[in-house]
């Protein structure tokens, strides 16, 4: 079992959990299949949505992998790959209260630079310190 944030403005968010699906890397499928059922899953915002400047910098879903099944959508001339996950009740946490808690940002003066790359494996414990701060249980 692996654990997982990915990168995407909370709009997007927003749409996923509805839909009950991850998209990650504008659509990529080569970060979805790194995941696999049972999975733990989150979602950080640095954004309310793309178009926004102002920064939200929270984590704003959380959830399970909820099989290993990969398809790709079509919704016109964008076709991005999902995963379905199983997404429970939360609060937004945001990040700045748990900076000196989560060891791939503890200490890091430049800690956003951490989800550059749209999709972050973390630790078993990480994933519980944020899942605490959401106020869910898993």
């Amino acid at each position: 079992m692996k654990y997982w944030v990915g990168v995407v403005s909370k709009n997007h968010v927003l749409r996923g959990v509805k839909l009950g699906i991850a998209q990650i890397g504008h659509g990529k499928r080569s970060g979805l299949a790194r995941m696999h059922a049972g999975d733990g899953f989150i979602y950080y915002s640095p954004k309310e949505s793309m178009d926004s400047n102002e920064p939200l910098q929270a984590f704003t879903a959380i959830g399970t992998v909820a099989d290993d099944d990969i398809w790709q959508a079509d919704e016109g001339d964008f076709k991005p790959w999902r995963r379905r996950v199983s997404y429970a009740k939360g609060v937004d946490a945001p990040i700045r209260s748990l900076l000196n808690d989560l060891s791939f940002t503890k200490g890091k003066t430049n800690w956003g630079y951490v989800f550059r790359y749209g999709l972050v494996e973390i630790t078993e414990n990480d994933f519980n310190t944020i899942a605490q701060a959401m106020q869910t249980k898993l």
